[in-house]
């Protein structure tokens, strides 16, 4: 089979192919995927960069995948072979055709929803619903500002958020992706490319009042003037980094307001059974129903390199898909 494996971090000419044998050992609660779509995400790239730490090179990254299951352990009676699975919990390793994965990882995917549609939904979706309903309540404070809302997480984000009532102002990093914010569920969409000082755009949108939470993916960049959009005891939730670290935070930003600041990370939230199947779920019936309407890019897996360019660079909408 062939894989993606990278021998050292760095850009993304570090990603490189390679052939090797299929999987012939699983233990007894893991399951053979004969994948057919891998998500690729921002997660990725953070370990491709070095951000996030890789315990033994050579590494196949990549945390996202759907398929059909070939083979299962002699502890596995929950899927059976033919059955269509996705994964985007569990350790890295899905830039690969084929996989073993323990099941307690593993999601049903509906007859309705196809291979791309599933990792184009199944991670971001599930962090978009971890982050409105599980972080904070984000229905109480009613009105909440949504960085990169044009892009994989922030669609969801958007999107979940419209169909709860609550207000959305959103920021793209560049103006082309400022309609597909708005097609989100945006009342409102500021363009960083314009305006870095994105704070005093959201006070005159707000009339001066703020918002009650932040959605802040990008990190080093954006951080600071985050929390400055925020209403007093207002909740900055910074869920990834890709500009970088934002390192040495200074804890004195929070004083002034009493504002709060969490990190939290998906595989945590989901690490109990119950709650990644109901988190799936309600993705999936979201989908279903026409509250989410997941856009994305496809790519074949021999481009899975310029995926990585293409979603560094800034210039990609929604998901980003690989075919296999």
């Amino acid at each position: 089979m062939q894989v993606a494996i990278i021998e050292k971090t760095g850009d993304s000419k570090v990603i490189k192919f390679k052939e090797i044998d299929d999987p012939s050992k699983f233990k007894k609660d893991d399951v053979l995927i004969k994948q057919t779509a891998i998500g690729i995400n921002f997660f990725d790239i953070c370990f491709r960069r070095g951000q996030y730490k890789i315990n033994e090179m050579p590494a196949i990254i990549g945390a996202e995948a759907c398929g059909i299951v070939e083979a299962v352990g002699s502890n596995v009676k929950e899927f059976k072979v033919g059955d269509r699975v996705a994964y985007c919990t569990g350790a890295i390793g899905s830039y690969c055709e084929k996989r073993v994965i323990d099941k307690r990882f593993l999601i049903y995917i509906p007859q309705d929803i196809s291979d791309t549609i599933a990792v184009a939904s199944l991670k971001k979706g599930m962090m978009a619903h971890t982050l409105l309903n599980r972080v904070f309540r984000a229905k109480l404070v009613k009105s909440i500002l949504v960085h990169s809302a044009a892009g994989g997480v922030g669609q969801f984000l958007c999107q979940f958020a419209k169909s709860m009532g609550i207000d959305v102002i959103g920021t793209v990093g560049s103006s082309n992706k400022v309609d597909s914010a708005l097609r989100n569920g945006c009342r409102a969409v500021i363009d960083r490319s314009k305006d870095e000082n994105f704070s005093k755009e959201l006070s005159k949108l707000t009339d001066g009042v703020g918002v009650g939470v932040v959605y802040d993916g990008i990190g080093k960049s954006t951080i600071v003037n985050s929390l400055s959009c925020l209403w007093p005891m207002g909740l900055c939730v910074s869920y990834g980094e890709s500009s970088g670290a934002a390192d040495n935070l200074n804890l004195n930003y929070l004083v002034a307001n009493s504002l709060f600041i969490t990190r939290p990370t998906l595989a945590l939230y989901k690490s109990s059974r119950v709650e990644l199947v109901v988190g799936a779920s309600e993705v999936f019936d979201g989908i279903s129903k026409g509250i989410l309407k997941p856009t994305y890019t496809e790519y074949a897996f021999k481009d899975i390199a310029q995926a990585h360019k293409d979603l560094e660079s800034g210039k990609t909408i929604g998901s980003l898909v690989v075919k296999i």
